[in-house]
């Protein structure tokens, strides 16, 4: 280990945490409005799904060049610059005025998304290296508390009337003073252990099974990301200054859990926190279904938070100790495969919605969050 860079092992932390809580408030930010966006351009649930699927055809299409991206230029310069252009595109979402203007808008959306997404995860796995312990979990907890954060500051700016264009704004100016006091204590690239592995390896069956328990865990964040606000209008009948507040739950519950999550994860084991995240996101996502009322939902959104929070941290910290691929490239590969949840859960809850109802949509989501304690069961540790 460097010596030097030892000395500042905790900057280089605290750097990398801030480009994660940038990544979460601008995803966070979206979220909230995304129910006035639908009513300013009279969208129906159908209509909203569709255009929902260019976020994830942006991020997947963006998968291979991002690995090559970081293996190219390093994940320093790629996270900074990605910290720039993701909350710059946020405001190009407020002047959208018409359906294919957002559809554009919102490809590029995804595809700065994912970029950002493999680059701090992969300086993440470079300061977990120089520590020498479990600290992804934390990582993904900054994302969480900006998420809770964007929620909150979304909540405010919804009840105040405040158009979604101002509020974009004032979150891209906050976004970019944080890059400017943080990008010069990054992890330089050099400074963390280099793999001697091949970086243009096909995927492990370890690698795969990795990717399928974030798919079935990501699936169910994106749902309560995208959908959550619709679901407490149309079905919750919640008054309008409450709509947001199953996502506040969901992102306060997700925060929570990933700063407890290190801790978890040694003193019970990844197996056991796996199977464990899988039956309290089916569980949560069942009591929203079957009582629909704000306290009971609110209280559903809360289970489905804590359930979900660990599972990406286990999942991003084991891809990037892979031993068959580099850590940007496991992060890709991994990311390749969860981000299919997006990429098909957006749009599948607007048609299933459109044709047997949102309370269906949801009970699908469900089934597939069990899916987390089946995969999560067959992985060696």
């Amino acid at each position: 280990m460097n010596i030097s860079l030892s000395a500042n092992t905790r900057i280089h932390r605290i750097a990398v945490s801030i480009f994660f809580f940038i990544a979460g408030l601008v995803v966070a930010t979206w979220a909230s409005r995304i129910p006035d966006i639908k009513n300013a351009l009279h969208l129906n649930e159908a209509a909203l799904g569709g255009i929902l699927f260019a976020i994830p055809v942006g991020q997947v299409i963006s998968l291979p060049l991002s690995g090559w991206l970081v293996s190219k230029f390093g994940s320093r310069q790629l996270v900074i610059a990605a910290a720039i252009f993701f909350p710059l595109t946020l405001i190009l979402i407020g002047f959208a005025a018409t359906v294919w203007q957002l559809i554009i808008v919102l490809f590029f959306f995804g595809l700065w998304a994912n970029l950002i997404n493999i680059a701090m995860n992969t300086q993440a796995v470079g300061v977990e290296s120089l520590y020498g312990r479990s600290i992804m979990a934390s990582f993904h907890g900054l994302w969480s508390l900006a998420g809770f954060c964007g929620a909150a500051v979304g909540n405010f700016f919804v009840a105040e009337s405040i158009p979604p264009f101002i509020h974009f704004m004032i979150i891209a100016l906050a976004a970019i003073i944080m890059v400017i006091i943080s990008y010069r204590n990054t992890l330089p690239d050099e400074g963390y252990k280099k793999t001697s592995q091949p970086i243009f390896v096909k995927p492990d069956k370890a690698v795969l099974l990795l990717g399928l328990i974030a798919f079935c865990s990501m699936i169910c964040e994106g749902t309560m990301a995208d959908w959550s606000g619709v679901y407490f209008q149309k079905i919750i009948h919640s008054p309008a200054a409450y709509k947001t507040l199953g996502y506040v739950a969901f992102a306060g519950t997700m925060a929570t859990g990933r700063f407890l999550g290190d801790r978890l994860i040694t003193k019970f084991g990844v197996k056991r926190i796996l199977q464990f995240s899988g039956i309290l996101i089916a569980s949560g996502l069942s009591i929203v279904i079957l009582f629909p009322y704000l306290s009971s939902a609110i209280a559903g959104c809360l289970l489905v938070g804590f359930g979900a929070s660990c599972v990406v941290p286990i999942v991003y910290a084991m891809a990037g100790r892979s031993k068959t691929m580099s850590p940007g490239l496991a992060l890709a590969a991994v990311s390749t495969i969860s981000f299919v949840g997006f990429l098909i859960g957006p749009p599948m809850i607007g048609f299933v919605a459109q044709l047997v109802g949102l309370r269906i949509a949801f009970a699908i989501i469900a089934l597939l969050g069990l899916g987390v304690s089946f995969f999560g069961n067959k992985i060696k540790v």
